[in-house]
């Protein structure tokens, strides 16, 4: 497989979990007919981003209805689908975790956000998820023919530790569905997105709900796709809408033997593992 054609879907917030569900299988469904094979969803996308609402639209993986609905459209399409994220319930706690659904409907993994978004700026945006969700604490991982894809969350990508694990791992492509906000949006957006890409020689794609200026919490949009020189190849706008695009999967490989920064790291003074 040298080439991938890959679908980013910035989905506007609907008024039912149903009418998100439906919304998303109809932009999906128009992906794959423009011959997307990876098809990629965003944060929150089938609830609103607020800590009052995550317990009520909260449920099981694989087996609650959004869960379903995305199995069932994966099978159905033959695509490889990352469900964005959605809030999860497992016992007493509540995560928010991406599922990945498989060409046969079947989940192949599920990251839970492992860094929560708990953020104060005065006057421009304060949140805390950790008033209730709880912090996931494993990476997952999946694969598409011989592209080995890692999964992180919106405010994971803050932290350049977890993709470079994720590149100790084998992975030449990062997937971050993400509802940053319009005040650190236009700051640090395309910056670490094209950092983290960057640094690991990877492609990195960014995955935003559209705007939406009624509600408690606006996303920015702009969803955008990374290569591994950091340039960005693809970018949405804010509104609803999706964008695809074709990847080279040869450009890891060239760039790693042209600038060989991954053979050149020091580990006899400095050295990053994974402790799970």
């Amino acid at each position: 497989m040298s080439s991938l054609r890959v679908a980013l879907v910035q989905l506007k917030g609907q008024p039912t979990k149903k009418e998100c569900i439906a919304n998303a299988a109809a932009q999906v469904r128009l992906a794959k007919d423009k011959g997307a094979r990876l098809i990629i969803l965003p944060e929150c996308f089938n609830s609103p981003y607020s800590t009052a609402e995550f317990a009520h639209h909260a449920e099981e993986i694989p087996s609650g209805v959004t869960s379903q609905a995305l199995a069932k459209l994966a099978g159905d399409l033959g695509i490889y689908l990352v469900g964005g994220t959605y809030p999860e319930r497992e016992g007493t706690k509540l995560y928010n975790t991406c599922p990945v659904f498989g060409p046969k409907g079947e989940l192949l993994c599920r990251y839970r956000k492992m860094h929560l978004f708990d953020m104060d700026i005065p006057g421009q945006c304060t949140f805390r998820e950790s008033d209730a969700l709880t912090a996931g604490d494993q990476l997952a991982t999946f694969t598409i023919g011989t592209l080995k894809i890692g999964l992180g969350i919106c405010y994971d990508k803050r932290f350049p530790e977890l993709t470079a694990c994720y590149r100790q791992l084998g992975c030449d492509m990062m997937i971050f569905p993400s509802a940053f906000d319009p005040y650190t949006g236009p700051l640090h957006w395309d910056l670490l997105g094209r950092s983290r890409a960057l640094d690991n020689q990877m492609f990195v794609a960014l995955v935003s709900p559209a705007r939406d200026p009624t509600t408690e919490y606006v996303a920015y949009g702009y969803s955008l796709l990374c290569d591994p020189w950091g340039r960005v190849l693809c970018r949405a706008k804010e509104s609803q809408e999706t964008i695809i695009q074709d990847i080279d999967l040869k450009v890891c490989e060239q760039i790693k033997r042209q600038i060989p920064i991954l053979k050149q790291k020091r580990i006899d003074i400095y050295q990053l593992f994974t402790k799970k």
